[in-house]
């Protein structure tokens, strides 16, 4: 995909302010670039396509899903703030270094959204409420991801879980050791990334 199609994917199915609020972030992410490493430098030039859109597809995928959002070392905004933004969904970011914790806070602020957003300086395993989702791109190893937010997941919450090429490979490993039901799908903008759903998680 590249990041004229991101775009364009962005505005017809979010709208002019989704456009706005997506070029807002990918402002604040390039600005906050210059004073630590949100993302990998290399990926700024494709932020819509690697990023954006990259987190965005989630939205679609949980679209059952009704109720608050988890997401885990969301980093420099990806993919919570951007289901923040361009949903009304009350979403918590989870994120344990201070100084990204403190953009999330500022970015929050800057998009309009900090009555929606919960940022949390710490590691999920403080967090205890349940949520319909809980996300987590690029993070830990599936088996770790389910064992350190079991206790904000449901027998209904769906888990998204951006996992690259060896998503099959990790489901593998998670079922000898948790229950689910798991399902792989296909990313939109990269045919070699796979994204993990999982409901009914708990541990053999």
């Amino acid at each position: 995909m590249t990041e004229e199609e991101a775009r364009n994917w962005i505005s017809e199915r979010f709208g002019p302010a989704g456009m706005a609020s997506m070029t807002e972030l990918a402002a604040l992410v390039e600005g906050e670039a210059s004073r630590q490493n949100l993302v990998a430098p290399s990926t700024l030039t494709a932020i819509w396509s690697r990023h954006i859109v990259d987190s965005a597809q989630l939205i679609g995928l949980a679209r059952e899903a009704e109720g608050d959002w988890l997401d885990i070392g969301t980093g420099a905004g990806f993919p919570g703030l951007v289901v923040a933004a361009l949903t009304a969904r009350r979403t918590i970011l989870v994120e344990p270094r201070k100084r990204r914790a403190e953009f999330l806070q500022a970015a929050a602020d800057a998009l309009g959204i900090a009555d929606r957003t919960v940022v949390v300086a710490g590691k999920v395993e403080a967090v205890n409420e349940p949520v319909a989702v809980i996300s987590a791109r690029a993070v830990a190893p599936l088996p770790a991801l389910f064992a350190s937010a079991l206790q904000c997941s449901r027998r209904k919450t769906l888990w998204l879980l951006p996992k690259g090429r060896t998503a099959r490979e990790e489901v593998a490993v998670a079922q000898q050791t948790w229950h689910g039901v798991f399902h792989v799908e296909q990313s939109l903008t990269d045919p070699e990334s796979l994204i993990v759903l999982a409901k009914g998680v708990s541990r053999r």
